[in-house]
Formats: C-alpha cells, structure tokens, sequence
C-alpha cells in the first residue's frame, strides 16, 4: 500500500532536521538559510590566518613557519571547494 504524501513529507522533515537543524528551523519560520554544505565562512577565516602565517613565515624566513602555513591554506582551500 503506497504511503501518502503527507507521510512522506513529515519523514522529508524529519530527516532534514537531522541533517541540518539550523537550516530546518529557519525554512519552518519562513527565513531560508544556506545549507551546511554551502556554510564557509569558517573555511575563509581559516584561509586568512594560514595565509598570514604563511606570510609571517616568508618574511621572518622562519622554516617551521612556513609550512605551517602551507598545509593550512591547502587545508582551507580544500574545504572551500564546493561539494560534489
């Protein structure tokens, strides 16, 4: 016996608020908000402080430095590539 629509989108819901309650809770009061997936505010601010370390590196010519910063800003662009 097929199930109706209505339980099917109550199980939709359910599994969305599961995933991402954040993104849930503002589709229920009327405001979208950006999925997780496409959330990269922190993958930017990441970026930014590897790279100045990088930077910093480079100029005080302080090894250890620099490839601190090199795996950290392969690490941030890495999580700035969108989800396939």
């Amino acid at each position: 016996m097929p199930r109706s629509e209505d339980e099917r989108l109550v199980a939709l819901e359910a599994r969305c608020a599961c995933d991402d309650p954040l993104f849930a809770r503002a589709m229920s009061i009327g405001r979208p908000r950006r999925p997780r997936e496409f959330r990269r505010t922190g993958a930017w601010w990441a970026l930014a402080v590897t790279t100045a370390v990088l930077i910093g590196g480079v100029i005080v010519a302080n090894g250890l430095l620099i490839a601190t910063g090199l795996v950290g800003v392969g690490l941030a662009a890495q999580s700035l590539d969108p989800p396939s």
